[in-house]
């Protein structure tokens, strides 16, 4: 493998040492914050080294693919051999670390912050799909992001509630944490702190509807752009008050063998995702336990009474043909961009290959990061047009909060329609609600 030369940056963080590409300087793996387990995050200033090595990847949050893959389970190994074959993780409990793709002569450059999804239990920015160097090649500065997840990112106890006033959304304190992070930093780099778009996909989507819903975040970032997870969830599937999720890690805590929270702070890593294996034998609501709760903080009350008062700011939503419950993520997107004057996009490109999976959940994020070479599929000519041109309206978007320009075709704010990907063409019209629907009750999750 050839090595990437590499380049010094100095920053009110530190000297840091990172990768020269040819279009953009990478600096990876740089630590935003500390927190020790079931402990919320403190900001990380300043380095601890002369000069900060920022030339390979941070730890990944621990989860339970660390010790149990179940690549045995068609859909795991499915995207385990979209995403993430051949990749060696490094996962560690200090794992709030950052990644800053960057234009060579950046000055203040509009911002793009991720958030990865993975079901708020699973994920990293690792995976084979996700690089900054198509946007630092439009001058826009790309920040990815990880964060804890699952039982790291989600217990509640109350000696959590005793010590900060409130307990659960490590996860998406970490989150938050991170972007205020890139807020107080990323003129070193050649960004505009007045100018940062969030952008995630899945959870990642759903924790930025989240952010979008707290008041005080109205001066930290301009726009939004959430992938299937933007809008407002069915009931059953929204945050419940954390009071109600503590029974569950109660007996998760017994399931473990811990009496006390010293315990389970203190367990064995594997040991605590050996519990999460034997409590979903015996209960089903694990993922309405492991995702945001309304913890007085964060989210200071229902989500659907927030979500009537959003941040006025840019909104772009976008889902896909084969989206996870399709016509829901559909709809619950069309309704969120309608009411916020947002934009959306419809995907509706099928994954080329021998899968007749279609445009499965996550298929449009390798064309978003124009990573299809890096793809075990056979992506065509017109693949890479298409990855090129929602890049050019992410770009224009992230820029001005219009993503169009430069003869792209037009697309038009929400009205019911959508800017349609399509295997032939793309144009601003209506989605295939029955080719949605179809696809929920055929295809499912990919196989």
């Amino acid at each position: 493998m050839r090595t990437k030369p590499s380049i010094l940056l100095k920053t009110k963080y530190g000297l840091l040492k990172g990768n020269e590409r040819e279009f953009c300087n990478e600096f990876l793996g740089i630590r935003y914050a500390r927190a020790g387990r079931f402990e919320y995050a403190e900001p990380v200033d300043h380095a601890d080294t002369e000069e900060y090595d920022a030339t390979a990847f941070g730890g990944v949050c621990p989860q339970t693919r660390t010790y149990y893959e179940h690549l045995e389970i068609p859909e795991r190994m499915f995207y385990h051999k979209e995403f993430r074959d051949g990749i060696t993780y490094d996962y560690d409990e200090d794992c709030l670390n950052l990644n800053v793709y960057a234009p060579k002569k950046a000055d203040h450059a509009p911002v793009i912050v991720f958030i990865h999804g993975g079901g708020f239990n699973s994920g990293s920015v690792k995976d084979s799909n996700f690089d900054g160097e198509a946007y630092a090649k439009r001058g826009i500065v790309l920040v990815t992001l990880n964060y804890r997840v699952g039982v790291l990112g989600y217990f509640a106890h109350e000696k959590v509630l005793g010590r900060y006033g409130h307990d659960g959304n490590f996860g998406l304190h970490d989150q938050l944490t991170a972007i205020q992070w890139v807020k107080r930093h990323i003129a070193d780099f050649g960004g505009d702190p007045d100018n940062i778009t969030l952008m995630g996909q899945s959870a990642g989507a759903i924790s930025i509807q989240y952010l979008c819903l707290m008041p005080d975040n109205k001066d930290l970032f301009r726009r939004a752009i959430m992938m299937s997870g933007g809008g407002m969830f069915p009931k059953f599937a929204l945050p419940r008050p954390v009071a109600q999720t503590r029974e569950y890690w109660k007996n998760f805590m017994e399931i473990a063998g811990c009496e006390t929270f010293e315990e389970i702070r203190d367990l064995d890593l594997k040991a605590l995702f050996t519990a999460i294996e034997e409590i979903k034998k015996v209960r089903k609501d694990n993922t309405y336990n492991t995702m945001p709760v309304i913890d007085g903080y964060l989210l200071p009350a229902p989500v659907d009474t927030l979500i009537t008062k959003p941040l006025k700011i840019d909104y772009m939503i976008g889902y896909t043909n084969n989206d996870m419950y399709a016509p829901i993520m559909a709809h619950i997107g069309n309704v969120f961009a309608n009411a916020n004057n947002g934009y959306v996009y419809y995907f509706d490109i099928d994954a080329p290959g021998p899968d007749k999976n279609g445009a499965f959940h996550s298929a449009d994020l390798r064309y978003v990061f124009h990573t299809l070479s890096s793809s075990h599929r056979p992506y065509t000519a017109w693949d890479e047009e298409v990855s090129e041109l929602m890049v050019d309206y992410i770009s224009a978007f992230a820029s001005c909060g219009d993503p169009n320009g430069d003869g792209r075709p037009l697309w038009k704010r929400a009205s019911g329609k959508a800017l349609c990907f399509r295997k032939k063409s793309v144009k601003f019209g209506r989605p295939g609600w029955c080719k949605l629907v179809w696809n929920m009750i055929t295809k499912g999750d990919p196989k």
